[in-house]
């Protein structure tokens, strides 16, 4: 594992009071990262996330870390109670493989942020609990969950909005990631524009496919979109003993608790045990709901810097 700082710790501010209210001042397309095991649901726009990484929040009770790194496109929600103790995140300057490096404010041990591991300090080898979430647009949340919430425009300042490594205020209608997204490259170096970018050594796959994460005990299977989709957008499997089912439409991609029906795909909608199912939702036209698996949304390069090369599904035509 490369651990590198690249700029100061906090340069990116992490948001530890965060505020939520109906509206959003975004587009309808824009991402958010969905969390709705709670109530009201909560929408957290990765418009805002580009700039500040961590969201600290505290959800019916629960603390729960919010994390978004925009080189790895990997959004995860972590419980942040660990040993008895809630910690505090904040945004380290460090990247691991390329991955924001979280540090908790009272161990200031290191934490991998698409890994959820500690990496350094107090706390090393202690894994976060991931918490269900999912990755979706503004206009589905916002006509899926009409009492829902939205994380408001937090402002500051911050380094992602700098030419250079010190921070810059924040203006949320610029994108700073969108080149770096649509480009072919991974990485910092990539989107720095650096000559010293990483190499891909397989064509099954491009880097930044998006792939769903699912781990249970010692195993772990990322789900490359693609993939699912090539398979008629639903899949069932194993991971560990748990058994799952994997849908991926023109909404995203999501996992659910397999509960032993037959799904399939037609004209755009999941339907099932004679009825339909919204997938960003796991809930049926008759009233019942899927349980959402636990999972992290990332890049492909991600995951396979955490769990090797063999850690995909894979599709057979």
């Amino acid at each position: 594992m490369n651990v590198r700082q690249v700029i100061p710790r906090d340069a990116i501010p992490s948001v530890d009071a965060p505020e939520f209210g109906a509206t959003y001042d975004g587009d309808g397309e824009d991402d958010v990262v969905v969390l709705d095991t709670c109530d009201p649901a909560r929408a957290y726009p990765v418009r805002y996330l580009n700039y500040h990484e961590i969201v600290n929040d505290v959800v019916d009770g629960d603390p729960v870390a919010v994390t978004w790194c925009p080189l790895c496109g990997s959004a995860v929600v972590y419980d942040r109670r660990v040993n008895g103790q809630t910690l505090e995140f904040g945004v380290s300057g460090k990247l691991a493989d390329d991955d924001l490096v979280m540090y908790d404010r009272q161990t200031e041990s290191e934490w991998k942020q698409s890994l959820g591991e500690c990496i350094r300090g107090e706390l090393q080898d202690t894994s976060l609990t991931v918490r269900p979430a999912s990755l979706g647009s503004w206009q589905e949340f916002r006509e899926t969950y009409p009492d829902g919430v939205v994380l408001q425009a937090p402002g500051g300042e911050s380094e992602a909005a700098s030419d250079g490594d010190e921070p810059a205020s924040i203006d949320y209608d610029e994108s700073p990631y969108d080149e770096y997204v649509d480009g072919e490259g991974f990485g910092l170096a990539a989107h720095r524009g650096t000559s010293d970018s990483r190499e891909w050594n397989r064509d099954d796959l491009a880097p930044k496919t998006v792939v769903l994460g699912v781990e249970q005990g010692a195993d772990a299977v990322g789900y490359p979109l693609p993939d699912v989709r090539d398979a008629g957008g639903v899949v069932t499997d194993h991971v560990g003993d748990r058994s799952i089912v994997v849908f991926a439409t023109a909404d995203g991609i999501h996992a659910y608790e397999d509960p032993g029906y037959e799904f399939d795909l037609e004209e755009g909608d999941i339907v099932g045990d004679g009825t339909s199912w919204n997938v960003a939702t796991g809930r049926s036209a008759d009233g019942r709901r899927l349980e959402r698996v636990p999972s992290r949304r990332l890049f492909a390069f991600a995951w396979q810097d955490d769990h090797g090369e063999d850690a995909f599904y894979h599709h057979d035509a």
